[in-house]
């Protein structure tokens, strides 16, 4: 039984060309108030967004995020960050110390902003608008944080692109749901043939996508991904910024 809600869920596609239309401004907060209604454990709320309109500081951040032309060209630029610089403030207004150097706190952070990311993600697809995330805004982070101010304790998580979709693409398929879900307990025997049943599915995916070019399917795909440390720079950014990740 799919109601509104879940076909939206269940219709997502990353956008990543726009109509030259502004988002209103009205729009835009109505979208963006709905980042402050994610979930947020223990209400710590240890997120904050940067909202980017200026064309010279998304050239900078494309630049950063290794040279993704959409952030340019999206009329709305948003940069997600976990935030414990207004947490250590409340802290300093009543003679408390901010304890946050374990990696838990680095974990509430980064689901807090997800959580927040997702409602604003989903709140602009429900007006008719696109979007897409950039996990790349962590190739860089220092530069990020330098271009947008950031203070101690806050870490940039995700960026995203948001705009009127000028293009309409293909919706990539998923993982098969038994893999993914499971009842009463992780079942391990399930995962090799879901992920063989995948891997070609993918591939077909991949194939008719590329026109024959790229055939390689997801498993071979995170194969190549996964082999190697990803954005080791990015834990000495966190520990500069005040978590020393103890």
């Amino acid at each position: 039984m799919s109601t509104e809600v879940t076909r939206l869920i269940q219709s997502h596609r990353s956008i990543r060309k726009y109509q030259d239309q502004p988002i209103p401004e009205e729009l835009l907060q109505d979208i963006l108030s709905c980042a402050q209604w994610a979930p947020s454990s223990h209400n710590v709320q240890a997120y904050s967004v940067i909202v980017v309109r200026s064309s010279e500081t998304k050239q900078k951040l494309s630049a950063f995020c290794g040279n993704q032309r959409w952030v340019v060209e999206c009329p709305v630029f948003l940069v997600f960050c976990a935030d414990y610089y207004r947490l250590q403030k409340a802290c300093e207004m009543h003679g408390e110390t901010l304890a946050a150097d374990e990696v838990e706190s680095l974990l509430v952070g980064a689901v807090d902003t997800a959580l927040a990311a997702e409602n604003v993600l989903l709140a602009a697809r429900s007006h008719g608008l696109g979007g897409v995330m950039i996990g790349g805004i962590r190739n860089n982070p220092r530069e990020v944080a330098d271009v947008l101010g950031l203070p101690a304790l806050t870490v940039p998580i995700m960026g995203m692109c948001l705009g009127y979709p000028a293009q309409d693409v293909q919706q990539k398929p998923r993982l098969p749901q038994r893999a993914v879900i499971h009842e009463e307990r992780y079942q391990e025997e399930l995962i090799a043939g879901a992920l063989e049943e995948y891997e070609q599915t993918s591939s077909e995916y991949y194939s008719q996508r590329s026109n024959g070019t790229r055939t390689d399917g997801w498993t071979k795909q995170m194969a190549d991904y996964v082999n190697k440390p990803r954005r080791a720079h990015v834990t000495q950014f966190i520990k500069e910024q005040g978590m020393r990740l103890t």
